[in-house]
């Protein structure tokens, strides 16, 4: 793994040396980056589920103002911590070290631009996931989920409304914003 743009470019990552994490692709990442494209710069991103931080520490790497990463795995935690240290990332972050869950209900309120989702595959992980995050989504924010291209993401989910989904091998990208907001999706 590695960061594919910005002033970390070309940094690599240590990957889980354990079964059961699943790092996001540098191609689905950098799927994702060509989509934000600028809204990066100067954003305030959750990644959650974050595994080896890698989303998060591509945004800092193009510009993010903060990133906040949440992780329930001490294994995972730790392994963000270490490559937010290796990539010589010593501000603009925050390590929440608890389930999505908890962290969403202590993070309500909290403005974010864009939200990040990778939780396990899975439909029922899914749906906990955009249940989950509901609240973190604010009037301009954009939520992203990556999933297993087996399980379709709904359409809905309490006020979030699918805009677009983006397949790439095995995986896939669903973006989502109030169903009440009638801005364009990011193209």
């Amino acid at each position: 793994m590695r960061i594919i743009a910005g002033s970390l470019k070309g940094r690599r990552l240590k990957a889980p040396d354990w079964p059961g994490l699943r790092p996001t692709s540098d191609k689905l990442r950098e799927t994702l980056f060509n989509v934000l494209g600028p809204t990066v710069r100067g954003a305030r991103l959750l990644d959650a589920c974050a595994g080896t931080g890698a989303v998060g520490i591509e945004a800092l790497s193009r510009g993010a103002s903060h990133v906040t990463f949440v992780e329930r795995d001490p294994r995972a935690a730790d392994l963000i911590a270490e490559n937010l240290a290796a990539c010589g990332v010593t501000d603009r972050h925050a390590i929440i070290r608890m389930g999505f869950e908890g962290a969403g209900r202590r993070l309500s309120g909290t403005p974010f631009d864009v939200v990040f989702i990778d939780p396990p595959y899975g439909a029922a992980e899914l749906l906990e996931a955009l249940t989950a995050a509901d609240p973190l989504v604010g009037p301009a924010t954009l939520l992203v989920v990556e999933h297993a291209r087996r399980d379709p993401a709904p359409d809905a989910a309490g006020t979030l409304q699918r805009t677009r989904v983006l397949h790439s091998g095995d995986s896939a990208l669903a973006f989502y914003r109030r169903a009440e907001q009638s801005r364009p999706e990011i193209q």
